[in-house]
């Protein structure tokens, strides 16, 4: 089905506009996934966005999956609770001294625990080690509702917008087909 869609583009500017999240929880855990691992990706992928609209990479080979997490300075870091995983986000260096957090979510049973805004501030706080002057990352309309309020509160500022139609399932994919 055709959908309008209003993707945001956000930026941060410089370390100190970043609006931590301090939380202690004792069950969550944050490591780099420092193998390329398609499976692994693809699963969190599909975990985390199939209640979004993330079809982008549904169709993806193996092959193209490898290629993208094997590019120089591509990053997966992966949330867990209690060894389960609960959410991730890659990270992508970009030219001149930029990084793109290209993918960032939980998994729908940990939305609302709390650990969110730890995962995007372990995040934001990683991309700008790899970047100097920029990190930057995109939300749409069929995000998470909360999803552009939630970057926003963190420091990230809106410098554009963009409405396009866009294609859709006629149901959002879940994690597999028939899951919902």
């Amino acid at each position: 089905m055709q959908k309008q869609v209003t993707v945001y583009y956000l930026e941060m500017n410089h370390p100190s506009e970043l609006q931590a999240t301090c939380e202690d929880v004792p069950e969550f855990n944050l490591m780099q996934a420092k193998i390329p691992c398609p499976e692994l990706n693809r699963f969190l992928y599909t975990a985390v966005g199939g209640e979004w609209n993330w079809v982008d990479r549904l169709p993806w080979s193996y092959q193209k999956w490898q290629a993208c997490l094997s590019r120089p300075g591509y990053e997966t870091w992966v949330a867990t609770m209690s060894g389960t995983p609960a959410g991730y986000f890659e990270l992508e260096p970009m030219e001149e001294g930029r990084a793109e957090i290209a993918y960032f979510g939980l998994l729908p049973q940990f939305i609302g625990q709390g650990i969110g805004g730890l995962l995007l501030s372990s995040a934001i706080k990683r991309a700008w080690q790899i970047a100097d002057r920029r990190v930057c990352l995109n939300t749409c309309t069929e995000d998470h509702p909360s999803a552009l309020a939630f970057y926003q509160k963190h420091g990230f500022k809106i410098y554009d917008q963009r409405i396009s139609e866009v294609e859709l399932p006629d149901e959002r994919p879940g994690p597999w087909p028939g899951a919902r």
